[in-house]
């Protein structure tokens, strides 16, 4: 049977690498795509995803297995870094994508026009989602990133940011509607985030 990640975490305090290692692989994508999504930069979320692992690494005993999930207590350690990035630099850079050798050649013959303008339709959106995400303020870019692009519970959510559940309703509310005013006209926060999971936004 897999190994769950509070069996891995007591192995790896008796000193079992492959435990570490494990566990890392299981969530450090997760990780590190929560601090890309709120921080909008790819140096500061492989910064952020090294030290969570560290933290881990050096005083497990911070986690406290009644107070929720280990990966939910990753991703407050990661949320108290990206906070602490955010409030030292307000003026990141947005991310943008940097095209890609095959994209300046000739489309292969075998995809249709249709389906590249299928493509190109889908990034645009994407890319205006994001750009979305990463312009609300801190407090709200994080429930959307959060609930609606990691799927967490009210309850897994507000674990990670320490607040009391019934502020992520009304915090997820407002950012839905900041979202509706910076979105092009037609798309939504929540038919967004039901097509596009975690993984697009990287």
């Amino acid at each position: 049977m897999t190994p769950s990640d509070d069996e891995l975490l007591q192995q790896m305090k008796t000193g079992d690498e492959n435990a570490f290692t494990t566990l890392y692989r299981r969530r450090q994508g997760g990780v590190y795509r929560f601090a890309l999504q709120m921080s909008g930069s790819k140096p500061i979320a492989e910064d952020i995803t090294q030290e969570v692992f560290l933290v881990l690494m050096r005083d497990s005993r911070g986690y406290d297995p009644s107070r929720g999930s280990l990966a939910g207590y990753l991703y407050g350690i990661a949320r108290n870094h990206v906070m602490r990035h955010l409030e030292q630099d307000r003026l990141h850079d947005p991310i943008r994508d940097e095209p890609q050798a095959s994209e300046a050649g000739t489309p292969h013959p075998l995809v249709s026009p249709e389906d590249l303008l299928d493509d190109l339709a889908r990034r645009e959106k994407i890319e205006s989602v994001r750009q979305a995400v990463l312009a609300l303020p801190a407090r709200y870019r994080e429930v959307v990133v959060l609930c609606d692009l990691h799927e967490m519970s009210y309850v897994e959510a507000a674990g990670v940011i320490g607040c009391p559940v019934g502020t992520i309703p009304s915090r997820l509310h407002r950012a839905h509607n900041l979202l509706i005013q910076k979105l092009p006209h037609g798309i939504r926060p929540s038919s967004a985030s039901s097509k596009m999971n975690a993984r697009c936004f990287v």
